[in-house]
């Protein structure tokens, strides 16, 4: 006659067999869990934690700021700009009597904008402190270039800020990707600003 199995031996051995499934179970979502170590992907026109900065002086100008090293850089009509593939900063000064304030950048500044720039969508006029003193910053959306190859147009958010300093303004225009993450990037270059004169 064969021995019998206790019931509570038989349920504990029943525990243990689920038990064992459920943990091989769980090691199987583990496995699809996201690698630590793949490479980080961003959104186009992010411009990367690790980017090194030069300071650029434009000649006469009475500033210089800190722009992005290795960007091509081109001069016309009074202003200077920098770029990277979807990225840019256009740097302009101008002769001016007092310091901008943001409501009259919010009549007369956004509405020259809106005559000159394609695709001008306005967003946000403010006063902001960066390490130079106070400036007014202008947010608005505009269209980007178009795709060489085809022929989109995407949006891009632009960023205008303008300080003043002994009779001029110092425009900085940084501009790239809608939705791309440069908050950091154009933070350091706004605080760069140094007055030479």
């Amino acid at each position: 006659m064969r021995p019998r199995i206790a019931p509570a031996v038989g349920a504990m051995v029943l525990a243990l067999a689920a038990g064992g499934c459920g943990a091989s179970t769980g090691g199987g979502q583990d496995s699809k869990a996201a690698n630590p170590n793949a490479p980080e992907v961003s959104p186009p026109g992010d411009i990367p934690d690790n980017q090194a900065y030069v300071r650029y002086a434009p000649p006469g100008g009475g500033y210089s700021v800190k722009v992005p090293e290795g960007w091509s850089r081109t001069a016309a009509g009074g202003a200077v700009t920098f770029t990277d593939k979807l990225n840019a900063i256009r740097l302009e000064s101008v002769t001016a009597r007092a310091p901008l304030t943001a409501a009259q950048a919010s009549r007369a500044e956004v509405a020259k904008l809106a005559r000159s720039v394609k695709g001008f969508h306005a967003r946000n006029v403010s006063t902001v402190a960066r390490t130079p003193g106070r400036a007014v910053r202008i947010t608005y959306l505009a269209d980007a270039k178009a795709d060489e190859v085809t022929g989109k147009v995407t949006q891009d958010a632009v960023e205008r800020y303008v300080f003043f300093h002994k009779g001029k303004d110092v425009v900085l225009t940084l501009s790239g990707p809608k939705g791309a993450d440069n908050v950091d990037p154009w933070r350091i270059v706004t605080d760069s600003l140094r007055w030479t004169r």
